[in-house]
């Protein structure tokens, strides 16, 4: 590893802590004539921050599999538009991106956010595997889009949404697609949120020059959002855990009700899509790109690879590798055109 990608994971006293929520980062925050774009902005923790970033002045555009569903979800939230938008479906992402593009706006903000969930093995036409074509891929393909908007902001953040998962799995070079032995939905889940990582330090390297960072943000865990398996446009997703098991880690209590206590990562979607929100505006993080946050904060690094017991989500090497990273956008890239 690099010293060049661990010497920024180191922790910046940002004031702000596991409890604190979106309106607490943006508090003094005037995001007045500033554009975001936020995948899956309608449900969980993505509606959050849709409305956090409205309510201090941003114009949200939200990229979504079902606008119906989402307009009706977003419904009384000013300066929020809705756009088409499936991370799975190659012409769909190239179809958002020329209506953005078209607009002539330029982008400021752009959340990587949607995503899927310990699911089942469906690959895409493809054939690719579907945790890492929509964790991964798909932003993949919608930042390059992009990257002329982002460009004209003179000064823009491109937040991935990761998840503490990243510790579970490295990316598996030789068979990112599981197309041999057995699979396993939530290695595939934590091979994608690392992509989410190692795409944040590659953009922030390649891009940094044109005024554009890149983060990563892990928002803890929060069982109030629409994250799960991959299903139909429309559709609910099944939970990633039955309740027995939700329970037995702790996650909800006797009745069902969610555990909330962020300083063992258990959130409010409030309090978990601050760290988003938090890369994404402020200014503490002036100059400062290509690192992993989580609890509004750069995270220290952890040297144990790649799982200790409990909900530790400090950054681990395999994470933040630069030289993983050159490997991954130029695989992504080859993926792309294939």
């Amino acid at each position: 590893m690099t010293q060049h990608t661990t010497h920024r994971q180191h922790p910046i006293g940002s004031g702000f802590n596991a409890a604190s929520t979106a309106d607490d980062v943006l508090a003094g925050i005037d995001l007045s004539g500033r554009n975001a774009v936020i995948t899956g902005g309608h449900v969980g923790l993505g509606l959050e921050m849709t409305r956090a970033l409205s309510k201090a002045g941003a114009a949200v555009t939200v990229g979504t599999r079902d606008p119906g569903r989402a307009a009706a979800a977003l419904a009384g939230i000013e300066r929020v538009e809705v756009s088409q938008l499936d991370l799975l479906d190659p012409a769909s992402i190239d179809a958002f991106v020329a209506r953005y593009l078209d607009s002539g706006r330029p982008l400021h903000m752009l959340f990587n956010n949607a995503g899927i969930m310990a699911g089942p093995l469906v690959r895409d036409v493809r054939g690719y595997e579907s945790h890492f074509a929509t964790n991964h891929l798909g932003h993949f393909q919608l930042t390059l889009g992009l990257r002329p908007a982002l460009r004209a902001a003179r000064g823009a953040r491109v937040v991935n949404t990761t998840s503490g998962a990243f510790r579970l799995s490295g990316i598996r070079w030789d068979d990112p697609h599981f197309t041999t032995g057995g699979y396993d939905g939530h290695l595939a889940y934590g091979q994608s949120k690392t992509a989410n990582v190692l795409f944040a330090v590659e953009l922030d390297r390649r891009w940094a020059g044109d005024g554009i960072r890149g983060y990563a943000a892990h928002p803890g865990v929060v069982l109030d959002t629409n994250l799960g398996p991959l299903r139909a446009a429309g559709d609910e997703p099944t939970p990633s855990m039955s309740a027995d098991e939700q329970r037995a880690h702790g996650l909800i209590d006797e009745s069902g009700r969610p555990v909330i206590d962020p300083d063992r990562g258990l959130k409010t979607p409030q309090q978990g899509a601050s760290t988003m929100v938090f890369a994404a505006t402020s200014p503490l993080l002036a100059g400062i790109g290509g690192v992993y946050l989580r609890d509004n904060e750069i995270s220290p690094l952890d040297e144990v690879e790649p799982i200790r017991p409990g909900l530790i989500t400090d950054v681990v090497p395999h994470a933040i590798d630069a030289e993983s990273a050159r490997r991954l956008w130029q695989l992504s890239a080859e993926l792309l055109k294939a």
